[in-house]
C-alpha cells in the first residue's frame, strides 16, 4: 500500500511539473530569440489572465481611473463574452503588447549587452503589473473557461480496477498535460523546420550578424514575443483556473527558474522534462523526507536541486555548452 501511495504522489507531481513547464516555455522562447532571460514572463501570464477575465465579464478597462477622474460609475458594459471569443481577443491583446514592447523598448536596445536587456525586462514586469492593476483592479478574480475540474473519476476507477487503489488526479492537470504536449510539439516543429524558426535562432546568436544577412530583427522580436504572450495566456488560464487570478500568480516565474536550470535555457523539450523532474522530485521529497524535517520542503527543494545542477552541469540536461575565448 505504501508503494501505491507513493505512486499517486508521483503522478500528481508529474501533473504539477507540467504546470511549471507551461511557464518555462515562454522563458525559453524569449531566450532563444534574444539571448536574455525575460523576467516579465510570469507577469505576462498574470496580465493575460486578468485581461481574459475582464473581457469575459465585460468589464470596462481603467474603470477605477475613469470613475475617479470624471465622476462616472462605469464598471461594466453590461454583457459577457463567450470564453472562446474572449481567448481570441486576449491573444490579440498579447500580440499588440508584443508590438508595443518591440517599438518602445527592444528596438532601442539592439546590440546592447544581455544584462541591459535583462534589466529592461525587470522594468517591463513592474510596468505590466501596475498596468494590469489599473486596467482591471487588484481584486482576486475567478477564471472559468469551461475546462473540467475536480477529481478524474476515469483515472480513479481505472487505477482502482488495476491496483485496488484509486488515484486522485485533477482533470485540470490532465488537460494541462495534453495542452503542454501539443504546445511543445508545435514549438519544436516551428523552431526546427520553418524559415522563421531558423531566423529566430540566428537572431539569438548575433543581432548584428542577423541584420547583415537580411533578417528583420523587428519581425522576429514581434513574432517571438507574440508567441511567448500566447504561451503566457495558456499558462495564465491554467494557473488562474486552478488558484484564481491574483497578483501572486506572477510569482510562478520563480518556480520556473529551477525548471530552466535543469532543462536548459535553450531547449523547448528541456522545459517540459525539467518541469516534470521538479514536480515529481518536490512531491516525492515532501512525501518521504518532509515528515523528518518538519515539512514545507516543496518551498525550497527545487532551488536546491537547481543549485546542484549549476555546480555539476550548468548548461542543464538539454542546454548547449557554450565555450568562449577570452
Amino acid at each position: 500500500m505504501e508503494f501505491l501511495y507513493a505512486s499517486e504522489v508521483l503522478v500528481n507531481g508529474l501533473m504539477a511539473g507540467v504546470m511549471y513547464s507551461l511557464v518555462a516555455l515562454g522563458f525559453v522562447l524569449i531566450y532563444k530569440a534574444s539571448g536574455v532571460f525575460n523576467y516579465a514572463q510570469g507577469v505576462m501570464a498574470l496580465f493575460a489572465a486578468m485581461t481574459l477575465v475582464g473581457i469575459m465579464e465585460g468589464r470596462v478597462p481603467f474603470a477605477h481611473l475613469l470613475n475617479a477622474a470624471f465622476g462616472l460609475h462605469a464598471d461594466s458594459f453590461g454583457w459577457t463574452v463567450p470564453a472562446a471569443l474572449a481567448i481570441a481577443l486576449t491573444a490579440l491583446v498579447m500580440v499588440g503588447l508584443a508590438v508595443a514592447i518591440e517599438k518602445l523598448v527592444l528596438k532601442h536596445l539592439v546590440g546592447q549587452e544581455p544584462i541591459i536587456l535583462f534589466m529592461a525586462t525587470i522594468g517591463l514586469a513592474w510596468f505590466l503589473e501596475g498596468l494590469g492593476d489599473v486596467m482591471w483592479g487588484a481584486d482576486v478574480k475567478v477564471l472559468d473557461v469551461g475546462l473540467p475540474q475536480g477529481i478524474s473519476e476515469t483515472v480513479e476507477t481505472a487505477t482502482n480496477n488495476w491496483f485496488g487503489y484509486g488515484f486522485f488526479v485533477d482533470r485540470l492537470d490532465i488537460w494541462a498535460a495534453v495542452i503542454a504536449a501539443a504546445l511543445v510539439a508545435a514549438l519544436v516543429g516551428f523552431s526546427q523546420y520553418t524559415k522563421q524558426g531558423r531566423a529566430m535562432r540566428a537572431v539569438a546568436d548575433d543581432h548584428q550578424a542577423a541584420l547583415s544577412v537580411g533578417i528583420s530583427l523587428q519581425f522576429i522580436w514581434i513574432m517571438v514575443w507574440s508567441i511567448a504572450g500566447f504561451v503566457a495566456l495558456v499558462a495564465g488560464i491554467m494557473w488562474g483556473t486552478k488558484s484564481g487570478v491574483q497578483f501572486s500568480l506572477s510569482l510562478i516565474a520563480l518556480k520556473a527558474l529551477p525548471v530552466l536550470m535543469l532543462g536548459g535555457f535553450t531547449s523547448i523539450p528541456g522545459a517540459i522534462v525539467g518541469g516534470l523532474i521538479i514536480g515529481m522530485g518536490e512531491k516525492l521529497f515532501e512525501y518521504f523526507v518532509g515528515p523528518m524535517v518538519g515539512g514545507a520542503t516543496e518551498n525550497w527543494f527545487a532551488y536546491v536541486l537547481a543549485l546542484l545542477f549549476l555546480v555539476f552541469r550548468p548548461q542543464g540536461l538539454f542546454g548547449e555548452r557554450i565555450i568562449e575565448r577570452v
